[in-house]
């Protein structure tokens, strides 16, 4: 009796075996059979956003007397940026920068002997982050014309920025997305079998270029700052189960 409960025990035991095994075999077999697609979501789109910053300096022998011609210059330049449309809220001043000018001196036979103080050097940075980019765009153009006025001032390259990028980015997954499926579909259509669920996605990097497409992606991502008219890209692998 026990040798026969023996043989039942192993036999019951190479049958499940069997069994779990042709599942794996079979449940393997199935998930070969899959389709892998890289789908492209890309937009242009207008930035709405612009930052701005300049810079005024002046050169005094005077502590005292450049201070208040630092302060005299940053009055200027508000007043004409607000006479521009520009408002105070929308520009942000940075403190004041001293630092002391030094000429170097040489004796008659060209030779370095050190240096002798001629005053003070101030300088103060200004930002101006606005939502009215046209109107920023040519103030920034235009505001060399306070040099006239006296005023030791530099202007650079605006940054150009769009507020709604999340919502833009998931606008684009979603379009990468439906791009992935129909490439998938035209291929099985074409090989007569049927599409069945997605299994895995993987989204690829975010790139934002300028509209006029002649920068190279970035590994890591590319995020343009330079260029009003952007293009923004984005791709997500998708891999499908066949049926």
């Amino acid at each position: 009796m026990k040798e026969l409960w023996k043989y039942l025990i192993i036999g019951c035991s190479v049958i499940i075996s069997v069994i779990v095994l042709s599942f794996a075999i079979t449940y393997y077999g199935r998930a070969k059979d899959t389709i892998a697609v890289t789908g492209l979501g890309e937009t242009t789109f207008t930035s709405d956003m612009i930052v701005w910053e300049g810079n005024i300096s002046v050169d005094s022998s005077d502590k005292m007397a450049g201070y208040k011609q630092i302060e005299s210059n940053q009055q200027k330049v508000a007043n004409y940026l607000e006479r521009n449309g520009i408002s105070n809220t929308e520009v942000k001043w940075s403190f004041v920068n001293s630092s002391k000018n030094f000429n170097s001196v040489y004796n008659d036979n060209g030779n370095y002997v050190g240096s002798r103080f001629v005053g003070y050097h101030f300088s103060q940075s200004f930002t101006v982050t606005s939502q009215n980019v046209d109107n920023v765009e040519r103030v920034s153009r235009e505001i060399s014309s306070l040099i006239s006025q006296n005023v030791d001032i530099d202007s650079y390259t605006p940054e150009y920025y769009y507020t709604k990028l999340e919502d833009l980015k998931l606008d684009l997954i979603q379009k990468a997305s439906k791009d992935a499926r129909a490439r998938a579909k035209n291929i099985v259509d074409n090989a007569g079998a049927r599409l069945g669920k997605a299994t895995s996605a993987r989204m690829g990097v975010f790139q934002i270029t300028s509209s006029t497409g002649d920068e190279e992606y970035s590994y890591g991502g590319t995020f343009n700052t330079s260029s009003k008219e952007k293009k923004a890209r984005i791709t997500v692998r998708m891999e499908y189960r066949l049926k």
